[in-house]
């Protein structure tokens, strides 16, 4: 919005930025002053989801795909519809293959003017070096989980424990734990604590048979095996500070899992978890991957 505001308000007068490049010859970017009046039309675009010129890009499952990089690349070839800084915003952007992020490096290298991308990721390391060593970079603490609870408490009407423990797994991002709860996300995690909490007891035919559920519903995939590694997680903090832990409705559950099972072992099946994480973003065989996985985490 600060890009391009163009109105005004009481107290408030925007710059007349018409036609001013973000990049300047040197490469770095021009200051702009970081305000806006949040009435002018375009302000009010922006804000309500329907300015032509400020693009959203999000997982299309568990991955951004080649198409929707393709798709953008065409939309930056043309000039802004009406922006004086036309701003492409990729969020979740470690969820690019391998295809998609050399796709984009290009633009990256030379971004057309009046243009800027924004890449929203959880960690550097999970981009290719070579898109990390395009972008300037610019660090957010997350927001603390005590506020997204309460605001899951006030606009959602959620009680206090299933708050707390939603606000935790959101990992300090309020649009995340917004799309946990249009997922019905506590539905899937109390199944998927079910199933990991007597997944040693299964014989493999049902191993097999649940890696083809989880890799069959590709856009929750990337939850699914979030939750499961926030279960072992408490499994290895319960062994030290059981307030510590995230499912503390499943605190029974925890406990006895907990009990069962030795600290290198747990280390080792988190590990597993985080490996297959990374795996799909190499766009590999989800099946087979799941299949593997669920084998060595039900391991006794």
């Amino acid at each position: 919005m600060a890009c391009n505001c163009q109105g005004e308000s009481p107290g408030f007068k925007a710059e007349d930025r018409s036609g001013q490049d973000p990049v300047n010859p040197s490469g770095e970017f021009n200051l702009i002053t970081i305000d806006s009046c949040g009435v002018c039309k375009s302000c009010r675009k922006i804000a309500a989801g329907n300015h032509p010129d400020i693009i959203r890009i999000q997982p299309s499952g568990p991955f951004i795909k080649i198409s929707q990089i393709r798709a953008l690349l065409q939309t930056l070839a043309m000039k802004p519809y009406e922006a004086i800084t036309r701003v492409a915003i990729l969020s979740e952007a470690q969820a690019m293959n391998a295809a998609a992020s050399n796709a984009l490096l290009k633009i990256l290298e030379e971004p057309p003017s009046r243009s800027m991308l924004v890449l929203i990721a959880t960690r550097k390391s999970d981009l290719l070096p070579t898109i990390v060593s395009r972008c300037q970079h610019v660090g957010f603490n997350p927001i603390p989980k005590e506020k997204i609870a309460s605001w899951l408490k006030q606009k959602h009407g959620l009680e206090q424990q299933a708050a707390d423990i939603l606000a935790a797994m959101a990992n300090g991002s309020f649009s995340r734990a917004r799309m946990m709860i249009k997922d019905n996300w506590q539905q899937r995690r109390k199944w998927v604590i079910d199933e990991m909490d007597r997944l040693s007891l299964q014989p493999i035919a049902y191993l097999f048979a649940l890696a083809e559920k989880l890799s069959g519903e590709k856009e929750a995939l990337a939850e699914s095996l979030e939750i499961i590694k926030v279960w072992f997680r408490d499994l290895i903090i319960n062994q030290y500070d059981a307030g510590k832990i995230i499912n503390r409705d499943v605190a029974d559950k925890i406990e006895n899992a907990s009990q069962k099972n030795n600290l290198p072992d747990l280390l080792s099946k988190v590990d597993a978890v985080q490996k297959t994480q990374n795996r799909l973003a190499a766009n590999t065989n989800l099946r087979l991957t799941m299949e593997s996985l669920l084998i060595q985490l039900a391991q006794p």
